[in-house]
């Protein structure tokens, strides 16, 4: 997610502009195809949705869509062309839904930048845990990921921070949430209050967390045994723009760069160490790509429109289309 909090961001407001504009064109040195296989796979109901984060369901194949504006999550079923409302806008004081994940027990976590996440039961909707950032200083709680052991990590872009809910931490159902890392002195300096960290995607086996720092466009490793961090070696390109990640078995990263209308995809060191540029897919039909997750098949990708009308930081090249998710073949 990209966007300013609307309530704890009062001096992100301008330099949020720096993080968006950097990189307008896509990376270079790997295979870029002109015409790729982009298809919309569901539509999403409303005319303010503006999606921002994706998360399916491995054991279903349901797939959830939160929006940026208002706070709702979407769900789409295997096979439906329209996504439904799962929890309605504002749903326990939810004013943002943008980084959704699935764990490993069908649990669907929804972050909101301005406060904190929440843990819902994917057949009841009832929700079973929630946790919020202590204190009113400016926070953007941005994106999640979850590792096998069912721990929780969560970026800060405000605050350069990851935090992290232990399973223990998510079966007492509620409590603060607590810096387990912070990059703020290890990331390339940027235009002052830009965005750092967005996207995080964890290591299929545990090993490691990979954080992209949207600005500058770098790559970091967090080990969680020994919480060592490190910044991975890009052979290639950049991750400018970067928003929601997505690594699969064998090494796989997949990045969706918002405003260059790109998706690249990154092989992967086994020891999470390096990083190389093999492919990038640039079209306007992405329409801002926000998030990315892999489902069999194909990747689904979130079209926020956030450069059309509606509460978001980019100038408006006019009204909103239907938003939909998109549906990417051979990527």
């Amino acid at each position: 997610m990209m966007l300013p909090a609307k309530k704890f961001l009062p001096a992100a407001l301008l330099t949020l502009t720096a993080a968006l504009t950097l990189g307008a064109a896509p990376a270079e040195g790997a295979r870029t195809d002109a015409s790729p296989a982009i298809s919309t796979a569901f539509a999403l109901p409303g005319e303010k949705v503006f999606p921002e984060g994706i998360a399916a369901d491995p054991r279903t194949g349901t797939v959830y869509v939160g929006s940026y504006t208002t706070g709702a999550v979407y769900r789409a079923r295997p096979g439906e062309r329209a996504a439904r409302v799962f929890l309605p806008a504002g749903t326990d004081g939810r004013h943002t839904a943008n980084g959704l994940r699935v764990d490993g027990h069908g649990r669907l976590w929804v972050t909101d930048s301005t406060a904190g996440v929440s843990v819902y039961d994917t057949r009841s909707g009832a929700r079973l845990a929630h946790f919020e950032i202590p204190g009113s200083a400016p926070r953007f709680l941005n994106d999640l990921a979850v590792t096998p052991d069912g721990t929780a990590y969560l970026t800060d872009s405000v605050r350069a921070v990851v935090y992290r809910v232990t399973p223990e931490q998510l079966a007492a159902g509620s409590g603060p949430l607590q810096p387990a890392y912070d990059l703020s002195g290890r990331l390339t300096p940027s235009p002052a209050g830009s965005f750092s960290l967005n996207g995080i995607t964890a290591d299929p086996a545990g090993r490691f967390l990979l954080t992209v720092d949207m600005t500058a466009g770098d790559l970091y490793r967090i080990d969680p045994a020994s919480g060592a961090v490190s910044r991975v070696a890009l052979t290639g390109g950049d991750l400018k723009t970067a928003d929601g990640l997505d690594l699969a078995p064998g090494g796989v990263l997949r990045a969706a760069q918002n405003t260059r209308n790109t998706l690249s995809r990154w092989q992967v060191s086994a020891d999470g160490t390096r990083a190389r540029l093999v492919r990038t897919v640039t079209d306007p039909s992405l329409q801002i790509p926000t998030t990315l997750v892999r489902v069999p098949g194909r990747t689904l990708v979130v079209r926020s429109q956030f450069d059309k009308d509606g509460g978001v930081l980019l100038p408006s090249t006019g009204a909103p289309t239907v938003f939909t998710v998109a549906s990417v073949r051979g990527f």
